[in-house]
This record gives C-alpha cells, structure tokens and sequence, in this order.
C-alpha cells in the first residue's frame, strides 16, 4: 500500500513529476502509473493502488478536465467515495460538475521548491489524510513501462512493452525541422534553497554544451530564466522555440537525482525523459548524457567531433566543477566584490583541476571586467589586463575549440584595440557558437564600431531573436543604430518596448544619447537618471548634456566627479566632454592618452557622435589610422 497515489492526465507526466519527487522527499511513498511494469495487468494494477492508498492527489489541469479526462475524472470519483481526494490545480481551470465542493490547490507555474507556500498548503493536506508517511519508502522505477493512458493508442503502447527504446518512436524525420531549443532552469529539488546555484548551473552547462553544436540555436540564460515558472507550451511561445528542455535537481550527501524532460513545444507532448539517480560526482556524466540524448531526439548527428564539443574545456573534477558553478553564479551580481570572489573560487578550481579550461576562460573575463571598470591608472590598467590574457591564451590552448577562451581573447583584444586580432577571433567564436545570443551582441557591437553598420545590425538582430526576453540584445540593437546614426529610430524602439515589454527597455544611455543628438534635452535627463549615479558612462553623458545646452560649470564638475572616481582609466570620456565644451586641443589630447593606456572607449570612437566637432581635424584621422581602423 502506497501512502499517496497520484491520478494525472498522461500528457502532464513532466509537471507532475516535480510533485511526486518532492512528496517522496518529505517521506512519502508514492504510487504513479510510471511504476506499471511493461507485463503487468495495467488495469487491476490501477484498482488495486487507488483503493489501498491512504490518500489520493488529483492534478486538474486544463487536459484533465476536458472530456479525454475521464481516466482522472474516474479517478477522483473514487477518492471522493473514499474521502482521501486532495485535488492540486496544476493549470488555471474550472473543475468537472461534482469536484467543486473541496477548494483545489493552486500549484500553477510551480517547478518543485519545496519551501513555496503553496507546496507546504499540499504538503499540509496530505499529512491531515495519509499521516507522516512511511519513513521516505521510495518504490522503484522501472523502465519502460507503460502509461495506461497511451494503451488506447495501440502502437505506442505495443513498441514500448516490447522493450524498442525511446528513439524508435521517433520518425526519421520528425525532429530535422527543429533547429532551436531552450533550456530552462531545473528546479531544485533539495530542499535546500542554497544548492540552487547548481541546479541552475546545470542547466547552463547544458546550454552551453548544446550551443556548441553546429546547426542548433540555444535560447540564452536571461530569457530561459524569464520564463522559470510557466509551463512548457507557454514557454516556447514566448521564447519562440519548438523545443524545451526542462529538468529537476536533487541532492543528498549519499545520491544525486536530476530528472530531465525534452517537451514539444506545439503541443507539450515528451519527446524524451529520463531520472539520473546516481553518486554525487557523476552529475558531469549525467549533464554529458542529456545533452547526446537531446541531440539524438532532435535528430542531430553526433559524430565524434559533436561528442567533443559537448564536453570540450570541462573537467571530470565534481568539486572543481562545483566550484566554477558557484563562480558564474557570484559572478551575476556585477559588482566588483562578487568579481574577486568569482577568481578566487575558479582559483580554487584551477588547482583541483589544472587542464580546466572552462575555468581559465571564465578568470579571464572575470579579471577583465575588474579591469575595465575599476582600474585607476594606466599602469593598473594594462597590468590586469595582461593577467586577464595569460588566462584567455591558456584556456585556448587547453581547448582550442572551447568558446568562452575565444570569446575572452576577442574581448581583451577589443579592449586593448587589437583591432584586426579581435576580428579574427569573434569570426572564431561564431564559427563554434554560432547559436549563442549573447556572443552575437558582442560580435555586432563590434562590427558597429568598425563601420560595417549592416551587417551588425542583422547580427544585432539574430541576438534579439534568439533571446527576446533578455533586454541585453535589445540594448545592442540600440546601440548599433545610434553609431549608424539613426537616432529616430533608437527612440521609437524604446518606446515601442516601453509600450508593450517595459521589463525590456534597459539602455537608458542609448536613449539618452540619441534624445541629445535630436535635441530633445530634458527627456534626455530623464533616461540618464535611470542609470547607476556613479556609472562613468551616465556622468559623462550628463557632463556633455550640461556642454551642449551651455551649462560649462555643470559640465566641468561632472568631469572632476568622473576623474574623482576613475582617474585617466575615463580619458576617453574626457575626450567627449572637451571636444562638446568646444575645447579641440584638450579633446585631442584626452583621445591620444586614452591611446597609451588603451583605453577600452577608443572603439567607439569611430562612429562616436559625440566626437563630431573634431572628427574633421587631421589629428582625428591619424590617431584613427595608427589604432587600425578600417579607411
């Protein structure tokens, strides 16, 4: 006798098994009919466990309720003979004539937290029915068994017991059509709110494993986040994808389980799934395993050059690994703190793991950023940034077809105005992951700078397109039309997002800039202020505000607040501030020490609007000629 069975639409398997793993994590033995086996006498199987369960939790949901629901319909008819029904609305539904008079509990949208309210709300019901449990008695699973449910299909039913894979059920052709996935957080199923930074970097392992594979399109970690709690179907709709991945992560000193499920978008039918139950250090094997799996159901050939790349750079070190999850995760909160205690982890990770690329690539672009942003002096400057190269060169050479080292390597040579080499190493980059949002807001950044305004604003494009719910891309596309001049329309896309996806409408300096360039100063002012105060580009922005509508005073003390905060590290921002203040030789000036110390903001400087009153000067041109931009 079971303590809880579950009765459930056979479509909704994915979103009930969060339920049913969580239930068994509280002490509960649960019967699901996943737990038929392929010989067994399904219906008498079915009687047997719902007269005997002490309690019976019904999941309604929008399939359930409909007349194909009479199974689950049934189900609860006899839960309710038997006063042991507790019904969970997993969609937002009208229940059957008949079932109203118990309140349903509302469960929507939720993917396995146990501490969520509403999950202790179920929690608490069936402790009232079924008791404390029996001790954590959980049944075994067995595989290949068959849903009762897809019986009444015949053929499905038929392969399934006669023990053909999963793969068989798929047509050949089926899937070749489907050259887009997203990954969406998997749900920690612990009980431990702090192990979330590892389901979650499963994930983004998987999504960086499967974004190395030639022809597929990987939607990016903002906007798979962005939709953590809606269901699949509702998922792929906003995220404009056929193909969802989703999954559950549970830890114990003893065991780790992930469950993983691939979902067809259109109809939220499993295409795949599969329970990982195994020690703690084989979740790098089990993350390997998904990602060859998901790509064999989408039809992807894997010769031996897509196995490489879906573990290229990694480590087999669960405890480094653990320690590079726990670095990208600080890493998010983009402070200079969070930073520092990034690259002291990946050090860490480093020396349990001295051939981890992927560590090597991350420090790198760690150490950049703290560079960029926070250096003081020159010489502080190009310090950093040489200890941020030592690492990028070491992640390639580890793993020359790894991306993050490529992508570390183009972005140092774009700070340090490497013009030519960091061209080479973005067209790199798109060569290996060619299906990363996040790597083409970079590359069309670039191409922006350098003058090939077209072609960055299809790639610009491509990003936005990838990972609509991610407002970074947005904020590239922005920036790509204000160096095309096209500042018209830099404005009417913000107020398009602000409209219809205001949580999208993140680059307030874009915005303010091209409102300058158009002359409608105060509501520049207005978009300026929703940045950071101290944020160098938004001082300079309103240092060169204060210039152009004769506020010299105002303008000056911007610029003492900014060499205040940065010293010459904002020589390029100078540059703008002279050269609006009508001040040519200090402009002039300021650009050629930005030269000496490379100072990242040269890049722009090209298609720089606000460097206009001196681009005339033959001293403009050369300085352009001898850091390598293209005539």
């Amino acid at each position: 006798m079971s303590d809880v069975f579950v009765s459930y639409k056979a479509e909704d398997k994915r979103r009930v098994r969060p339920l049913v793993e969580a239930l068994e994590a509280d002490g509960y033995s649960v019967w699901w009919d996943e737990q038929i086996g392929g010989g067994a006498t399904w219906r008498h199987a079915i009687e047997t466990e719902l007269n005997s369960a002490k309690c019976v939790l019904v999941a309604w949901s929008k399939r359930s309720v409909a007349p194909e629901g009479t199974f689950v319909q049934d189900e609860a008819t006899r839960a309710q003979q038997r006063h042991v029904y507790v019904p969970v609305l997993i969609d937002k539904v009208h229940l059957p004539l008949g079932f109203g008079e118990t309140q349903a509990l509302p469960l929507v949208g939720w993917k396995g937290n146990r501490s969520d309210p509403r999950y202790q709300a179920v929690l608490s019901a069936v402790r009232r029915i079924a008791g404390d449990g029996a001790g954590g008695v959980v049944r075994p699973r067995i595989q290949g068994g068959v849903d009762r449910r897809l019986v009444l299909g015949g053929g499905v039913a038929v392969a399934a017991a006669a023990g053909l894979g999963g793969w068989a059920l798929l047509k050949p052709g089926e899937a070749t059509a489907a050259n887009s996935i997203a990954v969406l957080p998997f749900a920690n199923l612990s009980g431990d709110p702090g192990q979330a930074y590892f389901s979650d970097g499963i994930a983004e392992e998987l999504r960086s494993a499967l974004a190395r594979l030639a022809g597929l399109k990987v939607v990016g970690r903002t906007s798979s986040e962005a939709v953590r709690n809606d269901d699949a179907e509702t998922a792929a709709r906003k995220l404009g994808v056929p193909n969802v991945l989703t999954g559950s992560v549970r830890q114990s000193p003893a065991t780790i389980r992930v469950s993983a499920q691939l979902i067809d978008g259109k109809n939220g039918i499993e295409r795949w799934s599969q329970s990982y139950d195994r020690a703690p250090g084989d979740a790098i094997q089990i993350q390997t395993e998904i990602a060859e799996n998901v790509a064999r159901a989408l039809s992807i050939a894997l010769g031996s050059a897509g196995r490489a790349a879906l573990t290229v750079g990694g480590t087999q070190n669960a405890a480094a690994q653990d320690l590079f999850l726990q670095a990208r995760e600080s890493m998010r909160d983009f402070s200079g703190d969070s930073f520092r205690r990034a690259i002291g982890m990946l050090d860490a990770a480093i020396a349990l793991d001295p051939n981890y690329a992927q560590a090597y690539g991350l420090k790198a672009i760690a150490q950049l950023v703290l560079a960029n942003r926070l250096s003081r002096s020159g010489t502080e400057l190009a310090r950093d940034r040489a200890e941020a190269l030592r690492n990028a060169q070491k992640a390639v050479e580890l793993a020359p077809t790894l991306p993050v080292g490529h992508g570390a390597l183009a972005e140092i040579y774009r700070s340090t105005l490497q013009l030519a080499a960091a061209d080479r190493q973005y067209k790199r980059v798109m060569q290996l992951a060619s299906g990363d949002a996040e790597e083409m807001a970079s590359y069309a950044l670039f191409l922006a700078a350098m003058g090939r305004a077209g072609e960055a604003l299809r790639v610009a494009e491509r990003a936005v397109a990838l990972d609509r719910l991610n407002p970074w891309p947005y904020g590239t596309r922005a920036q790509v039309l204000l160096a095309s001049r096209r500042f018209t329309e830099v404005v009417k896309s913000a107020e398009r997002l602000k409209r219809e996806s205001p949580e999208l409408n993140e680059f307030p300096i874009a915005l303010g800039d091209a409102l300058v360039m158009l002359g409608r100063y105060e509501e520049a002012r207005k978009a300026y202020a929703r940045e950071d105060a101290d944020d160098p580009i938004r001082v300079a922005a309103e240092a060169i505000l204060a210039a152009r509508t004769g506020d010299r005073a105002g303008a000056l003390a911007r610029k003492t607040r900014l060499e205040q905060l940065y010293g010459e590290a904002a020589s390029y921002q100078y540059a703008q501030i002279h050269a609006n203040l009508g001040e040519p030789d200090m402009a002039l000036a300021a650009l050629e020490r930005a030269w000496q110390i490379k100072d990242p903001g040269l890049l722009g400087m090209m298609t720089d609007p606000f460097l206009d009153p001196v681009s005339r000067d033959p001293r403009f041109g050369a300085l352009l000629r001898t850091i390598g931009f293209p005539a």
